[in-house]
């Protein structure tokens, strides 16, 4: 502290000193005449009779003595020394008083000084610091004798007392005020940096929080990105936050980099972002993974996927969202953004496997919702990412985005084709690209050559079981056939190898049918081998996949839906034949099926080889060049150009037919109009796409005094694009939900279930006739009646059970869509999803996607009557059934089906474990979850806590959203 300040100590402080030593002070004696403190007999009377036994003791303590007297002088100077002590601790304890809280900084400055030097390391060294003519004086100086150094109590007081009369005409109230407001300012200030270093330390991790690399370490296994990772969170356009396009070969770490930008998004520049990935398993494999870095770096994590998500979104004050969606709901999530004036609230959208551009009807889904971000969100930053592009051009033409490409891969891939025998290396970049490489050594016998001609017996057999191996197939039956193929040629060693293991997987397994399992798994896990196709059941795929992923499992023969599926690597990788079912494999397919080959972390390398005949042809699968990304829009003879133009004039973007043209100008169908629409240009083409909405009722036109016409919605079309509805099926659904309220069956769901019976599942499936009948023998009265008003009576179902002709023309399309429905209906009652496909002679996987789709299609169905009026009875019935088809198991296990990735053979592990609410395993121990719960590894479960908390936050966030809503002063309220 600077010498020349003058302590001061306020009155308040005497106060309380004066109370502590004489609690029968009177407080009003101190606003008498001054002198009257310092002649104070009560108060300063004692603190002098204190002071004159402590130096009666210390002259005893100090004067000499024999060594008789030894024993009593030690207990003389042990006495000096508490008094002392005491003495000095007067003073401080009285200053340590609550009341200093009301001092001024610069006394407080004083006090801690006081405190400092009076606390039990310097009893011994130093004596109370004594301020007389702002000089300090202590009992180390040596030129002067102790007992002339230590000042009274008494005198102290006096001393400071004068000292701040003396100085309260210079102190004005003012001053103090000030000084008091500089002192919490300063406060804040440093709480606030306090904070901003702990908290959003823009560290060298990419600009994020240094939190975020620990994290990621921990979380992930990852220490260090690689050099093209570096590369690219530093590329020029990434830091300017333009547009950009990566690829790079499968497994090269492609989604670190997206994850990365994607917080730095959420935590720096405080926005949302959207995360587009193609299929439901990836949403929520993506969801469990990123819930944990949500909790710890406080934003949420949404999924948006199936029947799940809120339009428009719940909106959030504290946090900001990551919105996890698949290609259908991040359409639908962007159309309600833009309605409700929200779309800039998304700073990043960052799209998984872009190339989907270029397939079918999803491609023409994704093409609209980038389209409707370019047009409208200037500021929000596009990044697309995948493994296999071409034509890169046009995708940066029509993204207005920067690219960035490289062949890293972190484990080498070596790609063979086997021709008979011999297997040949493949090397594109040579003119002759193959090389021959070596012949294959297996001893087969007779009966083996003639099972397996292929020999992928003797391909599977050197590398597992000490490393996995995927053996694509061209259909569902070939993956079953192989898997049971090469058991039956395994040894038996193979039974032996992590045999507890595959035993808790049979059980689980087992467990998720009810006491049933599949008779071919049943067979070929013992050998830690299984297949894995669209026919398990999501129980089945998800024990089957974490089973080959802790390596119980070493082989999968698997269709090539897993290729573009989760992550599943594999040493090697084995194409059976070069089909898809009956189509020859693309370019992109084979790169992403080799591409699974080689498991960073754990193999060296990775190898890929492909069966071939001599008949098939090589040069355009192996050596030949992607195949171009073309926009989809015209896909279906022009549905997505159609479904583009009626949500354009919805939402109120574009309402004319100049704009309409400019806005398709941008999309990917305007930068590739030569080659997509060769012979009708954009003009044409949105003149008569208008025409086929206005035919179809879905829009409307008036001049309104403008020179070109202004387009309007009507119901229908708002109904239909606000529900994702194919117009296809549009005006069908209405008049099937129209007819149905004329009798709606509320005592049974049956017919609730056939009005939200996909349409597009119909053509998948013929109905057994005797089944049907049997089936429809079983319902009551009131559901036979029901199917005989919507055009299937006993009668026609007996003629068609017993094989006979139907004379009068009967609408079939109408019987096995209620065919469906009653597959459907009997799920919901039983929720056996194994009974229930025996009973209608169906695989267990197909009914699996038939709930799934019907789930979809039922919240698309509710969306759609929300907008119409009369159609209002179906609101809340539709509600309730939306639930019960999303999960549809009992009542009792929704709770714990609700976080991500929990199916329902694990959510009965949960229940039976006393995990029986969200609550429950939101505050779960993860360890103890591991090893409660069978077959549960501890980073699952750490996902499944992580998930459980996650929701709970989100719940809990839009509860306490609606409170505020409904306390918030109306912003329109009359005056």
């Amino acid at each position: 502290m600077n010498q020349k300040t003058r302590v001061q100590i306020p009155l308040t402080t005497i106060v309380s000193l004066s109370k502590t030593l004489n609690p029968e002070f009177d407080s009003e004696d101190l606003f008498g005449d001054y002198d009257s403190i310092l002649g104070d007999s009560s108060f300063l009377a004692k603190l002098d009779d204190v002071e004159t036994s402590i130096r009666k003791q210390e002259d005893l303590g100090s004067a000499p003595h024999h060594s008789s007297d030894t024993r009593r002088s030690a207990k003389l100077n042990e006495s000096c020394r508490e008094n002392n002590e005491l003495t000095d601790s007067l003073l401080t304890d009285c200053l340590n008083h609550d009341l200093l809280i009301h001092l001024p900084s610069s006394q407080l400055v004083l006090q801690q000084g006081v405190s400092d030097n009076c606390s039990p390391a310097h009893v011994e060294t130093t004596s109370t610091p004594v301020v007389i003519n702002s000089k300090r004086i202590s009992n180390t100086e040596k030129d002067r004798p102790a007992s002339k150094v230590r000042k009274s109590i008494t005198d102290q007081l006096k001393q400071a007392m004068l000292n701040n009369a003396s100085a309260v005409g210079t102190i004005s109230k003012k001053d103090f005020q000030k000084e008091a407001v500089v002192t919490k300012e300063i406060g804040i200030a440093l709480q606030a940096e306090n904070s901003f270093n702990s908290e959003t330390d823009l560290g060298p991790f990419f600009g994020l929080p240094s939190k975020v690399k620990d994290l990621i370490k921990k979380l992930k296994s990852i220490d260090d990105l690689y050099d093209w990772q570096k590369i690219c969170l530093n590329l020029e356009s990434v830091q300017q936050r333009k547009n950009l396009i990566y690829s790079l070969p499968t497994s090269g770490g492609k989604t670190l980099v997206a994850e990365i930008l994607i917080l730095k998004e959420l935590l720096c520049r405080k926005k949302d972002a959207l995360l587009i990935l193609p299929y439901i398993s990836l949403v929520q494999e993506k969801v469990r993974g990123l819930a944990s870095f949500g909790l710890e770096l406080d934003f949420m994590v949404e999924e948006y996927a199936g029947s799940k998500g809120r339009f428009p979104p719940v909106k959030k004050k504290a946090r900001r969202s990551l919105y996890i969606t698949t290609i259908e709901k991040g359409h639908s999530l962007v159309n309600s953004l833009i309605e409700t004036n929200r779309l800039d609230s998304i700073g990043l959208v960052v799209v998984d496997e872009l190339h989907m551009l270029g397939e079918g009807s999803r491609g023409a889904i994704l093409e609209m919702t980038l389209a409707k971000v370019l047009y409208i969100s200037k500021e929000t930053q596009i990044i697309g990412m995948s493994a296999t592009l071409n034509n890169i051009g046009d995708l940066q033409i029509f993204l207005k985005a920067d690219n960035y490409t490289n062949d890293f891969r972190p484990v080498q891939l070596k790609e063979y084709v086997k021709l008979k025998d011999t297997i040949y290396e493949v090397d594109p970049k040579e003119e002759e690209c193959f090389k021959f490489s070596r012949l294959l050594n297996f001893k087969y016998s007779g009966s083996l050559q003639k099972m397996d001609p292929d020999h992928i017996v003797a391909l599977v057999t050197e590398v597992i079981p000490v490393h996995s191996c995927l053996v694509f197939c061209a259909t569902k039956k070939n993956c079953e056939n192989v898997a049971g193929m090469i058991c039956k040629y395994l040894a038996r060693d193979f039974l032996r190898h992590k045999e507890e293991e595959k035993s808790m997987l049979l059980a689980a397994l087992r467990s998720s049918g009810n006491g049933i399992i599949c008779p071919v798994l049943q067979k070929t896990v013992p050998y830690g081998v299984a297949y894995h196709h669209s026919g398990l059941t999501s129980d089945e795929r998800k024990l089957v996949e974490e089973a080959y992923t802790s390596q119980t499992l070493c082989l999968l023969a698997c269709t090539s839906t897993l290729a573009a599926g989760i992550n599943l690597p594999a040493r090697r990788v084995i194409l059976r034949s070069p089909y898809v079912a009956t189509d020859f494999l693309k370019r992109s397919q084979y790169k992403q099926m080799v591409g699974r080959a080689g498991r960073a972390g754990i193999d060296s390398m990775g190898e890929s080889i492909l069966i071939l005949q001599e008949k098939d042809k090589l040069s355009n699968l192996v050596c030949a060049p992607m195949e171009n990304c073309y926009s989809n829009l015209m896909h279906g003879e022009g549905r997505g150009l159609l479904s583009l133009i009626l949500s354009l004039v919805g939402l109120n973007i574009t309402l004319t037919l100049e704009k309409m043209r400019e806005f398709l100008s941008g999309t990917l169908l305007g930068v590739q109009e030569a080659h997509v629409s060769p012979d009708r240009s954009l003009v044409v083409l949105v003149e008569q796409s208008v025409e086929i909405l206005r035919k179809e009722g879905l829009i409307s036109s008036s001049t309104d005094g403008q020179v070109s016409a202004i387009l309007h919605i009507t119901k229908l079309g708002r109904a239909t694009y606000k529900g994702s509805v194919d117009l296809t099926y549009s005006n069908v659904l209405y008049r099937d939900l129209s007819k149905g309220l004329e009798g709606l069956l509320l005592n049974s769901f049956l017919h609730l279930v056939y009005l939200v019976t996909p349409y597009d599942m119909v053509p998948h499936c013929k109905p057994d006739w005797m089944i049907y009948y049997t089936q429809f023998a079983m319902l009551s009265s009131a559901e036979q009646k029901m199917l005989a008003a919507l055009g299937v009576p006993e009668s026609f179902l007996a003629r068609k059970a017993a094989g006979q002709s139907v004379k009068k023309a009967w609408d079939l399309e109408v019987a096995s869509r209620l065919y469906l429905a009653l597959v459907l209906y009997s799920l919901l009652k039983e929720t056996d999803l194994w009974r229930v496909s025996e009973r209608f002679q169906l695989t267990r996987g197909f009914v699996q996607t038939l709930l799934s789709s019907s789930s979809a299609f039922c919240s698309c169905v509710l969306h759609f009557t929300e907008e119409m009026e009369e159609l209002w009875p179906f609101k809340a019935l539709l509600a309730e059934l939306t639930r019960r088809l999303t999960y549809c198991v009992q009542a009792e296990l929704i709770p714990l089906m609700e976080v991500a990735g929990v199916m329902e053979a694990r959510a009965k592990q949960l229940y039976n474990a006393g995990y029986r609410t969200l609550t429950h395993l939101a505050n779960a121990d993860p360890s103890l979850l591991a090893k409660t719960v069978e077959n549960l590894f501890k980073g699952q479960a750490n996902q499944i806590v992580a998930s459980a908390k996650m929701l709970l936050q989100e719940k809990a966030e839009a509860l306490q959203e609606e409170v505020d809503d409904l306390l918030t002063k109306p912003a329109d309220l009359p005056t």
